[in-house]
């Protein structure tokens, strides 16, 4: 029963102003006529402070990213993953991205540029626009004065060289060292580094020492010195390979002097190697801790490290625990590690499998250019996408990706300037993006509304269909 002063406080009101309360009638109708109701809106963007990608394609807003910005707040991590079939846009996306980040002062950026023609790398252009020289490896010009980059270059601490030679070796054998074999390669380390102290010492001397131990290794663990050689037999063979084998004169002599790694982009060329020999990942391998070494410290700069053909570094167990270690480490220090790999199936059902997805785990940021249906559905349960997102995927044209940034997904188009395209798209028939070139710029524009709505019919079908059936009142 209602309180007598407030039933006689509501009637004077009543008096005074006339009934103040409405009734309204419930309404039964269905979700599907309810969403007329509910009018659409678009996700949070990511923030105001950064770097301008494109547009969010549902809402036309421009889209703002920036791991660097975002670390600590809505990033765990500062480590993107771009994934995708050629032809759909990665290279522009990574070349404008890195032109846009250089454009403040505290960037720098390291890429290793896999991919190219005519002799040069993808990134030749850009670099050649920057005032930039690459630092081409080439086995062929390294023997007539080309780059060196010595493993056992002083500015690499003791214990990280070791850890390289390591590496190399279990890359090139397919399995790791032994204890007898990991044996006969420290001491044969620590012998050429205690005795080298008026020049860098080279592979070549730790080759030498393999096959030549001295007696005072032997007496260090009480064994005979036959069985040292022995164990360190086949690492030197495997040694011998970067002194006098296919990969000679890249990394059998002092660092090349001159390599300016305060310049604001640094590109290795790694153009004239074949990307499926066993020569890139120990390229990988050597060129990370090189890096790790002599590039990143603690100068509150923000680093990003793009590696394209990615799929070499997280194929291998052995190169894959370097940059796995690298990517923990430069965490501290400010270091985004970019990786652009074609299909994720490449990585998560190869050798690697658990290093594989320790990176991805690490990777906050990830893009997802157009994939055929199953590679589609593949990627999005080893990511968590949304089912929206998923099919969504197969229909996307060039340009246009899914974002997902610690889940925060949309769909984006990738904006390029006019005077960016000549950087990023290319005459030369084989260079990502250059579909784009054959089509006039109506054409261009036609094709992207069609994606646009042919995108959102799928994202608005799939939340009808995973919406209840039942009334509401």
């Amino acid at each position: 029963m209602r309180d007598p002063l407030s039933a006689l406080s509501d009637a004077f009101t009543s008096f005074l102003f006339g009934k103040v309360e409405t009734t309204r009638l419930p309404v039964r109708t269905s979700t599907g006529q309810a969403q007329a109701v509910y009018l659409p809106t678009a996700a949070p963007g990511l923030g105001d402070s950064g770097v301008i990608i494109g547009r969010e394609v549902y809402s036309g807003k421009g889209y703002i990213y920036d791991p660097f910005q975002l670390y600590g707040q809505q990033l765990p991590a500062p480590h993107w993953l771009v994934l995708g079939e050629s032809g759909n846009g990665k290279s522009a996306l990574e070349k404008t991205y890195v032109l846009r980040q250089l454009r403040f002062r505290d960037r720098q950026v390291v890429v290793l540029d896999a991919q190219g023609e005519d002799g040069v790398g993808e990134w030749n252009l850009i670099a050649q626009e920057l005032g930039i020289t690459p630092i081409r490896l080439d086995p062929t010009a390294a023997l007539n004065g080309g780059i060196r980059l010595n493993p056992l270059d002083p500015s690499i601490t003791t214990t990280g060289q070791l850890a390289l030679l390591r590496t190399i070796i279990e890359v090139a054998m397919g399995h790791g060292l032994d204890e007898r074999s990991g044996f006969a390669l420290k001491v044969a380390h620590a012998y050429v580094t205690a005795t080298n102290t008026e020049r860098q010492p080279v592979l070549m001397d730790i080759v030498e020492q393999l096959r030549h131990p001295k007696p005072e290794s032997a007496e260090a663990m009480n064994v005979d010195i036959d069985d040292v050689r022995a164990w360190g037999l086949d690492v030197a063979l495997v040694l011998d390979r970067l002194v006098d084998g296919d990969l000679r004169g890249m990394f059998d002599g002092p660092t090349t002097v001159g390599i300016d790694l305060d310049a604001p982009l640094i590109v290795f060329d790694l153009s004239h190697i074949d990307r499926n020999s066993i020569a890139m990942p120990i390229l990988m391998a050597i060129v990370g801790v090189w890096l790790e070494h002599t590039w990143i410290r603690p100068d509150r700069k923000k680093r990003i490290f793009l590696v394209e053909e990615a799929w070499h570094i997280i194929n291998s167990p052995f190169v894959a625990q370097l940059f796995q270690r690298l990517l923990k480490f430069g965490r501290r220090l400010g270091l985004s590690f970019v990786a652009v790999v074609h299909h994720l199936s490449d990585v998560v059902d190869g050798a690697a499998a658990k290093e594989a997805a320790a990176i991805l785990k690490m990777a906050s940021t990830r893009t997802i250019y157009a994939q055929k249906s199953d590679e589609a559905r593949a990627t999005g349960r080893v990511i968590g996408l949304p089912r929206w997102a998923v099919e969504i995927i197969p229909t996307l044209t060039p340009g246009i990706a899914v974002w997902d940034v610690n889940g925060n997904v949309q769909v984006v188009k990738h904006l390029i300037t006019e005077a960016e395209r000549p950087l990023v798209f290319t005459d030369r028939a084989m260079t990502e993006g250059s579909s784009d070139d054959d089509l006039l710029p109506e054409d261009i524009r036609a094709a992207e509304l069609e994606a646009e709505q042919r995108a959102a019919r799928i994202e608005n079908q799939q939340r009808m269909n995973e919406s209840s059936r039942s009334t509401v009142a």
